[in-house]
């Protein structure tokens, strides 16, 4: 099973890169934006707590986000592998997948780490926001909030791969396919 963490700050590319990932090796993709904007949109109870603090570019508390992960492994147990983005986002987050996974006798193989200059992520933000719609996307208060949040509480998580020997870098900058290829490239030597 390949297991992916997609990595990256707001604005990295990483669901762009997950459509590739999709067709290229016929994975599950594990969006946690996807996932709780589908709850906002359905207006549940976790979804309007949810809104709140994302709109405030803030994350939204780890035990919403791990229950909707377990979920979607359940759903999808005879997957070929998964593509996690937006989960795990802290160091606790990791551990909780890690054991997640060894429940369904899996692993995370490598986290693919898109690494894009700041003021290139705003740029692309702001363009998102413009066809989007995305509240936090057409802010750039809020998006540097995010990029922020991420710095302090999701960078980290390149260490705890790092020593697991599963982190790879991957230049994010340049055309879509130059970075998909990129990728590809890295996730044929693991495969």
């Amino acid at each position: 099973m390949l297991n992916i963490v997609l990595f990256g700050p707001p604005g990295a590319g990483k669901g762009t890169q997950a459509k590739f990932l999709i067709k290229n090796f016929g994975l599950i993709h594990i969006s946690t934006g996807d996932l709780l904007r589908n709850e906002i949109s359905q207006k549940t109870e976790p979804g309007i707590k949810a809104k709140v603090l994302m709109d405030k570019g803030d994350l939204v508390p780890d035990e919403v986000v791990e229950g909707m992960i377990k979920n979607q492994l359940t759903a999808h147990s005879d997957a070929k592998g998964f593509i996690f983005d937006g989960f795990p986002r802290t160091v606790a987050q990791a551990k909780v997948l890690d054991e997640l996974l060894k429940g369904i006798n899996s692993a995370i193989t490598a986290m693919v780490a898109l690494e894009v200059k700041k003021q290139e992520l705003i740029i692309r933000l702001l363009n998102r926001g413009k066809s989007s719609g995305r509240a936090d996307d057409q802010n750039e208060s809020t998006i540097e909030n995010r990029i922020a949040v991420y710095n302090k509480k999701t960078a980290p998580l390149k260490d705890y791969y790092d020593a697991q020997k599963k982190y790879y870098g991957i230049y994010g900058m340049g055309t879509i396919e130059e970075i998909s290829g990129r990728i590809n490239d890295t996730l044929k030597k693991l495969v």
